[in-house]
């Protein structure tokens, strides 16, 4: 069994929004750093967003402003709120988890633990 199962993706209208969600059944999941990245076609894989272990969050220019990461360690889940989705938002989402605990990078290199990924296509 996959570790790491996303769920939410689906097809959206320009401007929407979308909750997608990762549920988490490792070890010391509230020890790991939990990140989001995407893989449109014909593009490489591109980081989205991460939230630490302590909470603290980061996000990739494309997506300040109009998504939220978050996690709740009592559900080992990581969730992705994006708002005013846009066409060039349509992708694979997969969440990830970091290659080990209290891990720093930002770089999909940096994560070892992935999920199968949830389908976002964004019409306009």
């Amino acid at each position: 069994q996959r570790q790491l199962v996303e769920s939410g993706g689906g097809l959206v209208q320009a401007g929407g929004s979308l909750r997608l969600s990762c549920a988490s059944s490792m070890s010391n999941f509230d020890s790991y750093t939990m990140g989001w990245f995407r893989r449109a076609p014909g593009k490489e894989r591109e980081f989205v967003a991460v939230i630490r272990w302590d909470g603290v969050t980061y996000y990739a220019d494309s997506m300040k402003g109009r998504s939220s990461i978050s996690r709740d360690n009592s559900e080992q889940t990581v969730d992705l709120r994006m708002n005013n989705l846009k066409p060039e938002d349509t992708a694979v989402y997969n969440c990830a988890a970091h290659r080990t605990v209290f891990g720093l990078g930002t770089s999909a290199a940096d994560f070892g633990t992935w999920g199968q990924g949830t389908q976002v296509t964004v019409s306009s």
